[in-house]
């Protein structure tokens, strides 16, 4: 029998892996999916689901979901990528990820098939969610797509609800070079006679999704919600402190306002809450149990809860250390937002990215005042460190190159002052590698 160890040695090594390869691991249709989940007996039929797709955002609602779920009493799976730290990260139940002996056996099981068909790393790991949701008997699991939405892996279930948190500029190599392109891409979620809830949408981007919607239930006489979640909420106040946001929603129709305060401290989250709240508004209608009380308990704890991390995630004090996994336009956008609202007598900035990147448009974004520190994640698709100086020097960012992020993070803690802040940002790999 394989170890632990050994099992995801082979999965890392064996199967082409998206987030150290980039684009020459994605597969372009669900073929293997289909085949390797009809080999394990369909697990993903034997629970119900909720899907999640969007360029940011996805992560974040993902969780803030999984905990409103969990603290209403339901046993819920959770499958998000990429992780940070551990790979059983991607596959939870109730915030417990699987268990070592698990991925062991289901690795061993699809061994053969791994071998004849040649499946990616990412279809082999939503294959194996699918089989521990389904062993754990779960009342519901929330699913996030990878890439994109209609040829995603994670596409062939049907679920209770398929939200779409916003579209941005990021993977354009694979979804498409316009954000109706991109938007077509994850509209592939939305289903014939599943609700639909989008979040953040966009004049070009709001057509697409309709027609999608039009066009997958035209048959039907009775038709599901499409629910444009900005369009019945909005944030009429918030305010941040003590690493909490607390925020005021006001309801459109009503003008009724509630209360939330959420341990997940990006300022950003106020999109995300607006997208999260219509989700559990259908839910309810559907007899999930999301009343108001639940909701609000649940978003208190999000991350003692579901565990997650790396969303503007403070791990020491004087001087602060923050990591947050914002890597494209939107990501940076947010961290710039923030950092407007921290106090700190100096910035300095450790960044790390991966080629695939638009990497002129984030070095555009980020601020002229901070000191800066370049390094790399260490996989193959990480940009390497001085051609990141290089490219960063035109937009009047310098600093030194560090062969990994712990180095660069010991060196510029020694030189910090005690009110100073550091941001780690720029790659999820690169956030995942702090120790």
């Amino acid at each position: 029998m394989m170890s632990y160890a050994e099992a995801i040695d082979y999965l890392f090594t064996r199967l082409p892996m998206f987030s150290r390869l980039g684009a020459a691991a994605y597969k372009k249709d669900l073929t293997n999916t289909i085949l390797l989940c009809e080999a394990l007996g369909n697990p993903q039929q034997h629970f119900k689901s909720i899907h999640i797709a969007g360029t940011n955002g996805k992560g974040s609602t993902s969780h803030m979901l999984a905990a409103i779920l969990q603290t209403g009493g339901y046993k819920t799976g959770l499958y998000t990528s990429p992780h940070l730290k551990d790979f059983r990260e991607r596959i939870k139940v109730n915030g417990d990820m699987c268990s070592e002996e698990f991925v062991v056996r289901f690795t061993e099981r699809i061994q053969p098939l791994i071998e004849s068909i040649e499946p990616s790393f990412f279809e082999i790991t939503v294959a194996m969610a699918f089989c521990w949701f389904a062993e754990q008997q779960v009342d519901i699991a929330v699913i996030e797509t990878g890439l994109g939405g209609r040829l995603d892996s994670t596409n062939i279930i049907r679920p209770e609800l398929s939200i779409i948190t916003n579209i941005g500029w990021d993977h354009m190599n694979m979804l498409g070079n316009t954000l109706p392109e991109i938007a077509g891409e994850k509209a592939g979620i939305i289903k014939k006679g599943i609700p639909v809830v989008i979040g953040e949408w966009l004049p070009e981007t709001k057509p697409v999704f309709e027609q999608k919607y039009a066009t997958v239930n035209e048959e039907l006489a009775a038709k599901p919600t499409l629910v444009f979640a900005s369009e019945e909420r909005w944030v009429s106040d918030w305010t941040y402190e003590h690493h909490m946001i607390s925020i005021t929603i006001a309801d459109k129709h009503t003008d009724n306002r509630q209360h939330f305060q959420l341990d997940l401290p990006g300022i950003y989250q106020h999109k995300n809450l607006i997208t999260v709240l219509a989700a559990a508004h259908e839910l309810e209608k559907q007899g999930w149990h999301c009343a108001l009380p639940v909701i609000q308990e649940a978003l208190k704890q999000v991350k003692k809860k579901t565990g997650l991390h790396g969303r503007w995630e403070l791990i020491h004090q004087h001087p602060s250390v923050i990591l947050d996994v914002g890597h494209n336009v939107d990501g940076i956008k947010a961290i710039r937002e923030q950092l407007e609202h921290c106090n700190y007598q100096h910035l300095h900035i450790i960044i790390g990215m991966v080629k695939d990147k638009d990497i002129d448009a984030v070095l555009a974004l980020l601020p002229k005042h901070a000191s800066y520190h370049f390094t790399q994640a260490q996989i193959p698709r990480a940009l390497d460190a001085m051609s990141l100086q290089q490219q960063a020097a035109a937009f009047e960012l310098n600093g030194p190159v560090y062969t990994d992020v712990n180095t660069a993070l010991q060196e510029v803690r020694t030189k910090a002052a005690s009110d100073d802040l550091i941001l780690v940002c720029g790659s999820v790999f690169l956030v995942g590698e702090v120790g």
